[in-house]
């Protein structure tokens, strides 16, 4: 008996996954050019360190490896969590993030779908509270550096600690630490942007990787792996947030452009905020929801401990989904509106 002619999906969780790391290669090749390939080597560790986790809670759970290893999920989180962390830090930071990201945040949740949080943005969130120094030597632009490092530089100082080359050779503080930092000690704006870690819009060398991620975000978007609601909503949090506090007080709170295009606000816009299984899925939700995302966020930058609130915020929100989700659901065809409680019976 012959079927009919149904067409065959093409998106399946592996698909997806796999084109989601495909949007990404921008952003890593413009990291690579303007900081060096440090970031290879942590892409390479957190991947591995993905799979071994993966494959040995599958184990644990009696699970087959083959249909849950090859979904690509496991990569895409290891490589959102190293391109949300310091390049060239200790091996074993890689390690606990992502033992934190794949074993708590997602397996012992239930595995892919039943997490209620993005699992990357635990593991950064974990170590950012627990290993503050660490996470604070982010590799400077090859530019300003006082030393070029390589590839096996890279890997020297990622296993061995730091290597024949001091720290202080090839890292400085970013553009949020540093603009933190000074408002705090009353420098004046003009003089903090004058310094060389300040580039036209963001900072330096990052506004360049941060244009790459909205060049593969909007690639995700042409393919139809997003809606436009997520990335939208958000930058326009982000940025009226900042706008309002600047016009509030200048001395102390930076722009829009400082901040859409410094920190992680366009990976989360377009790789993070936009996780399926962790994000709202209604329209309205989804405009609620990542917009109150961006507005935490320059709120954590702002008033908070840590210089950049990305990944605090989207974890916040993603306690809100399913309060977010039930109240925003649109009404079924043919259904009458629901009442509200104080409404009459």
């Amino acid at each position: 008996m012959i079927g009919s002619p149904y067409t065959l999906a093409s998106n399946s969780t592996a698909t997806i996954m796999f084109k989601v790391l495909l949007a990404l290669l921008p952003g890593i090749a413009a990291h690579v050019w303007l900081f060096g390939p440090g970031i290879v080597v942590s892409l390479i560790l957190c991947s591995a360190f993905a799979i071994g986790f993966e494959t040995l809670l599958l184990l644990a759970r009696r699970l087959p490896l083959q249909p849950f290893l090859s979904d690509n999920s496991a990569l895409v989180s290891a490589w959102l969590l190293a391109l949300s962390l310091p390049t060239l830090a200790p091996w074993w930071l890689y390690a606990i993030g992502i033992g934190i990201a794949i074993v708590i945040a997602k397996q012992l949740y239930g595995g892919l779908g039943q997490n209620l949080f993005n699992p990357a943005m635990v593991g950064y969130a974990a170590l950012i509270v627990s290993f503050p120094v660490y996470m604070t030597q982010w590799p400077a632009p090859i530019v300003l550096a006082d030393h070029a490092i390589g590839l096996w530089d890279a890997f020297d100082i990622v296993f061995s600690g730091q290597g024949s080359i001091s720290a202080d050779a090839y890292t400085s503080a970013t553009l949020l630490d540093t603009w933190k930092t000074q408002v705090r000690l009353n420098t004046a704006p003009e003089v903090l942007l004058a310094q060389p870690i300040f580039g036209w819009i963001g900072a330096r060398g990052h506004e360049i990787v941060a244009l790459m991620y909205l060049a593969g975000g909007l690639l995700l978007f042409w393919g139809k792996r997003i809606t436009w609601h997520i990335p939208l909503a958000f930058l326009a949090g982000v940025a009226l947030t900042a706008g309002v506090l600047q016009l509030i007080d200048p001395t102390q709170h930076a722009s829009p452009l400082l901040h859409l295009f410094s920190g992680g606000v366009m990976l989360g816009a377009f790789f993070i905020a936009t996780d399926p299984v962790t994000a709202a899925t209604t329209p309205r939700g989804k405009l609620i929801y990542a917009a109150m995302a961006g507005f935490l966020t320059v709120i954590i930058r702002g008033f908070g401990s840590f210089p950049d609130g990305v990944a605090f915020a989207i974890l916040l929100m993603n306690m809100c989904v399913p309060f977010i989700d039930d109240y925003t659901q649109p009404r079924v065809f043919g259904h009458p509106r629901k009442r509200s409680k104080a409404g009459q019976p």
